[in-house]
């Protein structure tokens, strides 16, 4: 496929990737789209088996194509997966999967992006969306590099049966944890592991989803800024069994170890126990480090950015970051609204750096 000549890059195909596709095509601007993966839908084959949406089907999608289907669904991993497939197609942009960014650096008013495969494509604008699944987070504690067991990232989790008959811990209060150990609780010795008590939240109230109230209040559209410091801890939505097994004891929810030991954990009390595997459901973070060249992130490699717009450098954008703008920034319900604001201002920068390039 031709390369435009400068177009705006945007490194990602998964539902942030595909929001500024399209938020850039209908801007007129020229545009490629460099993926990782196989498939232009990000990160979604990749989480474990049985992973639902925690939305409905009728606030799970793009806002020109919606999910097929009874609306009121929570829709499969694989499901979700496919429709981004299908909105790929339906973009009909130029979308390059198997392509992996290594960097990106200034030239003049515009970018030159590297990849793996040896090319370095110029660019008029840049629009950093290739999510957090690349770069999972884990603790560091004493004794971990030695642990003799399996130590893991839910990132890497798929299924129950190769824990069948195993003593597991799975560390982490969110949603993936509860749901990860829900489902290992019924083949292996589980326990929930968390630094403290989980927060349930109802996924129904007043027979409406939890997302229909999130829309009819306005909430899923508050500044991202305000809620970063209202909401400090996971909460797990729950339509009842999650809460139940917890308090029946059916999943079995301690407070979190202190270290490891060989094959064992060392708990607050002191005790050690032999532990045959280790997941950790403790979160992602932004998987921008190819710009670090660029000198657009932090020391810790998070984006510079205000609102999703890089504060080092114009013509740089983000998308799908956590409390980016608002409450759904990094969702496939909110992301396009943030597209449409991030590319205001790039399409303004590319016009200008077209004019200066001489296209």
């Amino acid at each position: 496929m031709t390369t435009p000549p400068h177009p705006v890059i945007v490194v990602g195909a998964g539902q942030s990737g595909l929001a500024a596709a399209r938020a850039v095509r209908d801007a007129g601007l020229p545009l490629i789209v460099l993926e990782a993966g196989a498939r232009p839908s990000g990160s979604w084959p990749h989480y474990y088996d049985s992973l639902r949406l925690f939305s409905p089907a009728r606030y799970s999608a793009m806002p020109d194509y919606p999910l097929d289907g009874d609306p009121d669904r929570y829709p499969t991993r694989d499901e979700l997966a496919g429709y981004l497939d299908s909105y790929a197609r339906h973009l009909a942009v130029d979308i390059r999967t198997g392509t992996t960014v290594t960097a990106v650096e200034s030239d003049g008013p515009g970018f030159v992006v590297h990849t793996a495969d040896g090319d370095s494509l110029p660019a008029a604008g840049m629009v950093a969306a290739s999510g957090s699944f690349g770069r999972p987070v884990t603790p560091d504690l004493p004794g971990q590099d030695g642990f003799a067991g399996e130590l893991l990232h839910v990132a890497d989790y798929r299924n129950p049966a190769p824990y069948a008959g195993k003593r597991v811990i799975v560390v982490g209060g969110g949603n993936s944890g509860v749901q990860v150990a829900h489902e290992l609780a019924g083949v292996a010795d589980l326990t929930l592991a968390t630094l403290a008590p989980i927060s349930f939240l109802p996924q129904v109230i007043r027979g409406h989803d939890l997302h229909h109230w999130l829309e009819v209040t306005h909430f899923d559209h508050l500044p991202g800024a305000w809620l970063r410091h209202i909401v400090r801890k996971p909460l797990v939505l729950d339509t009842g069994p999650y809460r139940a097994a917890i308090e029946s004891g059916r999943v079995d929810r301690r407070a979190m170890f202190t270290a490891f030991e060989g094959d064992q954990v060392v708990w607050p009390d002191g005790t050690r126990e032999r532990v045959d595997a280790v997941i950790f459901a403790t979160g992602y973070r932004p998987n921008v480090g190819y710009l670090r060249p660029l000198g657009a992130l932090d020391d810790n490699d998070l984006p510079l950015h205000a609102d999703g717009i890089s504060t080092t450098h114009p013509g740089l954008v983000y998308l799908g970051l956590e409390f980016q703008r608002s409450f759904s920034s990094n969702t496939v319900r909110g992301v396009s609204r943030d597209a449409d604001h991030v590319v205001v201002p790039l399409a303004a920068h590319v016009q200008q750096a077209h004019a200066i390039i001489g296209l």
